[in-house]
């Protein structure tokens, strides 16, 4: 009965060292280059184009890859900035169905970049004029490919809280 306990014992001491040194399933590996969220604080409340009409929304960022989070870090007031004009650019009409929030959260996302880029000395128009933004449905079939741009490691965001008011 010792023999068992103590060879349980060991198998519930040693199991938490070796995951630890990285010698278990993906070890290390998440947080060096894997996928991450970042939560954006505070949430933003901005104010919309109505009076005493306010937005508030939580987001949570997308990162993949080693180096991404510092990046998103440390250009983190000027996402803001450009995140704050965008919502508030906005009326109580605009923001009414599930499809004009999706609008709303990819317009964020193309914003998120483009402030990266920017940031990074990358201008939208050393862009491939190919992704240029067109018109119809065309925009929504064709993204742009981020994959080779200093924003490259940020991937999407998602509102985890969204009250009009």
């Amino acid at each position: 009965m010792r023999l068992i306990v103590l060879l349980l014992s060991l198998l519930f001491i040693s199991s938490p060292a070796f995951a630890e040194e990285g010698g278990g399933h993906g070890g290390g590996e998440s947080s060096a280059g894997g996928i991450q969220y970042i939560e954006i604080t505070p949430k933003f409340v901005v104010n919309l184009l109505e009076p005493k009409k306010y937005l508030s929304i939580n987001m949570q960022l997308l990162i993949e890859g080693a180096g991404a989070d510092a990046l998103i870090k440390k250009h983190m007031p000027a996402i803001k900035h450009e995140l704050i004009m965008l919502f508030s650019d906005r009326s109580i009409e605009s923001l009414q169905s599930m499809e004009q929030r999706e609008a709303l959260r990819q317009a964020a996302v193309e914003t998120i970049h483009k402030t990266i880029d920017k940031a990074e000395g990358i201008e939208e128009e050393a862009l491939d004029p190919a992704t240029a933004p067109t018109t119809g449905h065309a925009k929504k079939e064709k993204k742009k490919d981020y994959s080779k741009l200093p924003s490259g490691g940020f991937k999407d965001a998602f509102f985890t809280e969204f009250l009009m008011q």
